[in-house]
């Protein structure tokens, strides 16, 4: 008796010349519905799965293989006598491979014009079973769910007329993540639309299933001694995310550089003008808007020249040649921009460890919600999208500021919310002039971020990401030269803190918002 094959697929790439070669190597070919006819019309014999079980499809084709004579043929042990004489007794006929994959589900749902019932009937159920009964019987059935294996499968079985049970394993191993996979998606997707029985579908979900394809492994983590890998979200927003991204140039990037790409990347969406975030460990050394890209570079560099070595610069502008000779000056591990003019290409090609990445603009999620992990479990919540505008704003002090601090304060608060907390910004004129980032008291911050600044402070602005727990804050950077501050209020001393910025003359205003980053 020949081999046989079932072979059921909704992703039919480079499907008949594979199945061509395994009728070759003596298989008999199953098949049910368009595979069957795609197979036929390449000139493949097809035995229709009806023909084997004697029951017709039905439902809309809603059930075709979930009977016992296409069950059996998979899940009957080979070296099992009564398993073996029950198959002889029923008539069922032992099946050797199982080439299976799944309705488009995931494709389905990310159409903008999907509905519900769309995405119900996109939900296979016989192919999950079939390939969960192949690959639970693995020590004798070969289970082949993605088109990437076809071709050393094809040469295993014409060179050794079969599949080595290591192998075997390999591939139930991935059947089984296959389906994993599947439901998973399945699940995000129904928890996400909500029960229709009063639960929101903005809710977070009750059953949160990440789903990520391993990309490559890198060369260790935050540490020398980490392991450490990149995985991509499934159904994500491609190149639109950093994960993404496409590395035009340069060396392998590491743990921290995809790290410091996604904060710099973040920054940069904030803004509508040309602006470059100049990054290092995670936080924002310099940040500059104006009126092209290589002056927003300029502003951001003269932040602080001495972190700015050996950092991460995002852009949200295609990089030009003026922009690349200013960056050819600077040692930066990376660069991450919606593109590179031809001649930016050729003037950063020099530097040939420097890694370009390409991005494609957007500020959509590729995953609904942002997660951290602790041991033991996860935190999920809303990513921090709100944007702040002149109209939410109160103004507390007795002075207001004036239309250019207005404007400088909403800058500064833009890059806080992308600062360590607890994070200060000070700012004027589109650039920040010192960064305070990660203290353990508000105050230190002020200080800190006093003592980094490359230029007088006189008549700048400061954002603080939290409200001010005591008034010193607004002394010290009174002290500095600080004109108007820009907070979210809450504090029980906000009494106080008001006083402070009137006894300086300070303009001060609350967002009633607050930026954490921990």
């Amino acid at each position: 008796m020949s081999r046989r094959a079932l072979v059921s697929v909704s992703n039919k790439s480079d499907l008949a010349p594979f199945v061509s070669r395994l009728v070759s190597c003596g298989y008999e070919i199953l098949s049910t519905g368009g595979t069957a006819r795609i197979l036929r019309d390449s000139g493949i014999p097809v035995v229709d799965v009806s023909q084997v079980t004697g029951f017709p499809e039905i439902f809309s084709g809603r059930v075709k293989t979930l009977h016992p004579k296409i069950h059996g043929g998979l899940l009957a042990r080979r070296d099992h006598k009564e398993d073996q004489q029950q198959a002889r007794d029923q008539q069922i006929e032992m099946i050797d491979l199982a080439v299976v994959n799944l309705y488009p589900f995931r494709e389905t749902v990310a159409r903008p014009e999907a509905t519900l019932e769309d995405a119900i009937e996109n939900i296979d159920i016989g192919g999950p079973s079939m390939i969960r009964s192949a690959a639970k019987n693995f020590r004798f059935v070969t289970v082949v769910v993605d088109p990437v294996d076809y071709n050393w499968v094809a040469k295993e079985l014409e060179s050794d007329g079969g599949v080595a049970e290591p192998q075997r394993f390999h591939l139930a191993c991935k059947a089984f993540a296959h389906t994993a996979d599947y439901d998973a998606h399945i699940a995000n997707y129904l928890f996400g639309c909500g029960s229709g029985q009063g639960s929101a579908g903005d809710e977070l979900p009750r059953l949160l299933t990440l789903q990520a394809d391993k990309v490559m492994d890198l060369r260790y983590g935050e540490n020398p001694h980490q392991r450490a890998a990149l995985y991509r979200h499934k159904g994500g927003a491609g190149r639109a995310t950093v994960a993404g991204a496409e590395q035009l140039q340069g060396k392998e990037l590491s743990f921290n550089n995809y790290l410091d790409l996604e904060a710099a990347w973040r920054l940069v969406q904030e803004f509508d003008n040309p602006v470059c975030a100049i990054i290092k460990h995670n936080n924002p050394c310099g940040v500059g808007e104006a009126g092209t890209l290589v002056e927003s570079y300029r502003c951001a560099l003269a932040t602080d020249l001495v972190s700015a070595f050996g950092s991460v610069i995002s852009f949200n502008r295609e990089v030009d040649s003026a922009t690349a000779d200013e960056l050819s000056k600077l040692f930066v591990e990376a660069i991450i921009a919606p593109g590179y003019s031809e001649e930016a290409r050729r003037r950063l090609g020099g530097k040939k460890n420097l890694r370009l990445m390409r991005i494609e603009p957007s500020r959509a999620r590729a995953f609904p919600w942002d997660i951290k992990s602790i041991q033991g479990g996860l935190l999920a919540q809303d990513w921090d999208r709100f944007y702040l505008t002149e109209k939410d704003l109160k103004v507390v002090s007795h002075r207001s500021p004036s239309s250019r601090e207005m404007e400088d304060m909403l800058f500064a608060w833009r890059v806080c919310k992308h600062v360590k907390s607890n994070a200060i910004v000070f700012a004027t004129g589109g650039r920040t002039l010192g960064i305070g980032a990660g203290q353990m008291s508000r105050v230190d911050s002020v200080r800190l971020a006093s003592q980094k600044a490359t230029g007088p402070l006189q008549g700048a602005v400061m954002a603080s990401d939290a409200f001010f727990p005591f008034r010193d804050g607004l002394d010290e950077a009174a002290r500095a030269g600080i004109v108007a501050a820009i907070e979210p209020g809450g504090s029980v001393r906000d009494e106080e803190v008001i006083r402070a910025a009137d006894e300086h003359n300070m303009a001060l205003v609350f967002t009633g918002i607050r930026h954490f980053r921990h």
